[in-house]
């Protein structure tokens, strides 16, 4: 298996990625957007191309985005019709099945819904326009910035403090007043319930 990144110069087309997971913090999402305008045009260019986004090349030729959702879906919203790619594996020979069982083997898949729970791997939407917001990813995101736990290169480490506070706190409770749950979950981020997720920063042990 080809495992070498491999830039590829010439744009992809945002409308022709894949997703490898169902769901973004559409929060998120909008905090790049803001981020993406404060750019300029005369920063754009140079903005993505040090935010090339890591793919594998899957059946049929397809590219498979395995990580930076939120910022693809943010560009997309953004109407940017093109982005550098970083091909990561090359799995075109590979059937379907195949194809998906190495890529949840690699923690290169995260097939898990706006509730938490694992779905099929064709549920996952064809398109990043199809991503569908999980307010609890929001939530993640917006702890770690204000420092609720620290970043880690651990695949989908958001999605797992979006699953500890899912179990901890109510949706309809984060759609009412988010700072509020912001605050709540910092709180519970501290505790030593969370220490088993990476990047825990709550109180070191006397």
């Amino acid at each position: 298996m080809e495992s070498v990144r491999e830039p590829i110069l010439h744009p992809v087309a945002i409308a022709d990625l894949r997703p490898t997971q169902i769901t973004v913090g559409m929060r998120e999402v909008e905090v790049m957007r803001q981020e993406w305008r404060s750019k300029g045009v005369d920063k754009a260019s140079d903005f993505l191309g040090r935010n090339m986004i890591p793919v594998i090349l899957g059946p049929k030729d397809r590219h498979y985005v395995i990580d930076h959702h939120h910022l693809t879906r943010a560009l997309h919203e953004e109407k940017v019709e093109n982005v550098l790619v970083t091909v990561v594996a090359n799995l075109t020979r590979l059937e379907p099945d195949s194809f998906w069982f190495v890529l949840d083997n690699h923690s290169w898949l995260h097939p898990f819904d706006d509730h938490g729970k694992r779905r099929g791997y064709k549920d996952i939407p064809p398109s990043v326009a199809d991503l569908i917001d999980d307010p609890f990813r929001s939530l993640a995101g917006a702890l770690r910035r204000v420092g609720g736990y620290a970043k880690e290169t651990m695949p989908f480490s958001e999605f797992l403090w979006a699953d500890f506070l899912r179990r901890r706190m109510k949706r309809k409770d984060i759609e009412r007043d988010f700072e509020a749950a912001v605050d709540q979950a910092l709180s519970l981020a501290r505790s030593e319930e969370a220490d088993y997720l990476p990047g825990w920063c709550g109180p070191s042990a006397p």
